[in-house]
């Protein structure tokens, strides 16, 4: 009988839970101490979109250096490396301007994730047996939700209890373990000479991938333009305004907007669960509800702000929206990722994958620097904000509704 967890993916996995905790708890309490700090939406909507810059960057380069260098190294190399930036964050507080400083640490630490998920994934299929392999890939992504999970309860409690140190050294200690381990991970390796850098690498892999969505899909660029816009629009406004809407507007703790963000990890969870179970009734033809959903979280959220309503029942409003919303958002990214890779030759797919998400997500950080100025400017009345970006986002669901009406004829034709 064949077994899943041999030695090297069982390290593999027992590192992506610390070192993934580790990561989970900082990328919630490192914006959530800018945002106390400074008391200010504009600063950390500027902050934030500077910090996803590197990331989509760096996803796009992540799978391109995976399959050219040895991949264990990599982890090791960039755990390593994220102990060392946060210790030098630490070191610098106080003795540096606080904003530069934010600045530069947030953005190495989210380049950072977009090059290391790529060598995890990419590592999986040669530490499992081929039949294993869907398994194999199912609890590396079940330890990465549960991190999703408990990294911002557990952040919040700590943060709110004892501020940004603990959080330091403990994140400190996490990704030091996690390198330390993965240094006794033997996984395959044979280096590749094709006579490329990365950069000439990437470079091609864009052209070609472009090129054959130009010629053969066309279809996927109009797609492409629906997920840019709802980025956006919603996505931008989802990051920077839970946040601020918690923290700011109703005056909650730190420990409730964990639970706010774990709730949205949840509802992420049951939207892949519910695409799972319902995998032979979805059609991309309908994604348009999906979308229309998640606008109305974002309406529902902006209705919670009215002045009559008490902070309490907003915040279990605004709560309750960002689990639906991040279910709906799920089960409609899972559909649209299933049609694609259809659609998509094999030796395309994972190149047209990341192009996809990557560029798609180029419009996400000019949105969260918008939506972090207009809190501040509409501070008196932030659920316009909400009901503005519902209202945005309503209508490119209604504009998709012939794009995918197309695909839906492409794919049965």
């Amino acid at each position: 009988m064949k077994q899943l967890f041999k030695r090297n993916f069982t390290m593999v996995v027992i590192g992506q839970i610390i070192s993934l905790f580790g990561n989970a708890i900082l990328r919630f309490a490192l914006p959530l101490y800018l945002l106390r700090e400074t008391d200010s939406s504009s600063l950390f909507g500027a902050v934030t979109a500077c910090s996803f810059i590197p990331m989509i960057v760096f996803s796009l380069f992540g799978g391109v250096i995976a399959d050219r260098k040895n991949k264990r190294n990599i982890m090791v190399v960039l755990d390593f490396t994220t102990a060392f930036v946060i210790f030098v964050y630490y070191a610098a507080l106080g003795n540096v301007p606080f904003v530069p400083l934010m600045i530069a640490v947030l953005m190495i630490l989210y380049g950072i994730s977009g090059a290391y998920q790529p060598a995890v994934q990419a590592s999986i299929p040669l530490l499992v047996e081929p039949d294993m392999l869907m398994s194999g890939n199912a609890v590396i992504n079940m330890v990465s939700t549960l991190s999703g999970l408990l990294g911002p309860v557990i952040g919040g409690v700590l943060f709110g209890a004892f501020g940004i140190f603990p959080i330091l050294f403990i994140s400190i200690g996490c990704f030091l373990i996690s390198a330390v381990m993965e240094i006794f991970i033997h996984i395959p390796f044979e280096e590749r000479r094709d006579g490329r850098n990365v950069f000439q690498a990437v470079g091609r892999d864009l052209r070609e991938c472009l090129i054959f969505m130009k010629k053969e899909k066309p279809i996927f660029l109009s797609i492409l333009g629906i997920l840019a816009l709802f980025n956006l629009f919603l996505s931008a406004a989802m990051i920077v305004g839970i946040p601020v809407m918690v923290v700011q507007v109703l005056q909650m703790s730190d420990t409730a907007l964990g639970i706010t963000e774990a709730a949205m990890g949840l509802g992420g969870l049951a939207g892949g669960m519910a695409a799972g179970a319902a995998a032979r009734k979805m059609r991309l033809e309908k994604g348009y509800l999906a979308l229309t959903a998640c606008a109305c979280s974002a309406l529902f959220m902006g209705l919670s702000l009215f002045e009559p309503v008490p902070a309490g029942v907003g915040y279990v409003v605004i709560t309750a929206a960002s689990f639906a919303g991040m279910c709906a958002s799920t089960m409609f990214s899972v559909s649209m990722l299933t049609v694609v890779g259809q659609q998509t030759p094999p030796q395309l797919l994972g190149k047209i994958m990341a192009v996809i998400m990557a560029v798609a997500s180029c419009s996400q950080p000019l949105g969260q620097a918008c939506y972090g100025v207009l809190f501040d400017l509409l501070s008196g009345k932030p659920y316009v904000v909400m009901i503005g970006a519902a209202a945005a986002s309503m209508l490119v669901a209604l504009y998709s509704k012939r794009i995918f009406a197309r695909f839906g004829e492409l794919v049965k034709s």
